[in-house]
């Protein structure tokens, strides 16, 4: 007798799924947004001799989280709140004043894009990218992260949450790619600094866009100087 296979399952409607399961699958690293080949400038950091060991790690992540809480999720918000994309992205690309910083942003912002509307394929998206192509928009991925989460109908505490841990695991995963520490060491610090990431987000999630600000001047400098290093494993 012939074997009888099940009739290909269609997905149900956006709005149908489950939320923590959409959740659980834009921050699986295999959910490709152009992370993995960014370090968020650790691998200078660690070129200049200012991380060496997990405690070091551990002391930069804080410090990278807090400067996203303060110089990104404004960006988050906003749009995510429905604010004007282009006027965001202009905003952000004036922000990000750092060449390394602003070409990963960039990147990082047009790869979630593309990838979202390909998977998603919401008409918002769509749209999104369509004004990116016809007005050649730098497409941060501050911005593009937050219009796509409002797109998926998650709430705003979410998405904060959601962008922050995002971050952290970029970190973590980047320093275990360095050798800087093992698997394990790197996930106990994920897993220390979680309910920091809480705290960024309830205490920076209501400040205004004109108080952003990057917080670890030092980050930024070291950064600035990756592409001069002699050899690189990522592209900031």
């Amino acid at each position: 007798m012939p074997i009888l296979t099940p009739p290909l399952q269609v997905a149900p409607p956006l709005q149908q799924q489950s939320k923590p399961l959409l959740i659980l699958q834009i921050a699986d690293s295999a959910f490709p947004i152009g992370g993995f080949a960014h370090s968020n400038g650790l691998e200078a950091a660690m070129k200049w001799g200012h991380v060496t060991n997990p405690y070091d790690l551990k002391r930069f992540a804080q410090d990278s989280l807090m400067q996203i809480a303060r110089g990104s999720l404004p960006f988050v918000r906003d749009a995510h709140r429905g604010q004007a994309f282009e006027e965001l992205d202009a905003l952000c690309n004036a922000f990000l004043n750092s060449h390394i910083a602003n070409q990963a942003s960039r990147r990082q912002g047009r790869t979630l894009l593309n990838t979202a509307a390909t998977v998603f394929e919401l008409p918002d998206l769509a749209s999104l990218l369509d004004l990116v192509q016809d007005r050649k928009l730098a497409c941060h991925l501050a911005p593009v992260f937050g219009h796509f989460t409002h797109c998926l109908d998650l709430q705003e505490q979410e998405s904060l949450q959601l962008f922050l841990f995002m971050t952290l695991r970029s970190l973590v995963s980047s320093a275990v790619r360095l050798s800087l520490v093992g698997p394990l060491r790197g996930q106990t610090i994920q897993h220390e600094l979680s309910n920091y990431v809480e705290e960024l987000v309830t205490n920076f999630s209501a400040g205004k866009m004109a108080s952003v600000f990057q917080t670890a001047p030092l980050i930024d400098l070291m950064q600035a100087t990756h592409d001069r290093a002699y050899s690189r494993l990522f592209q900031s």
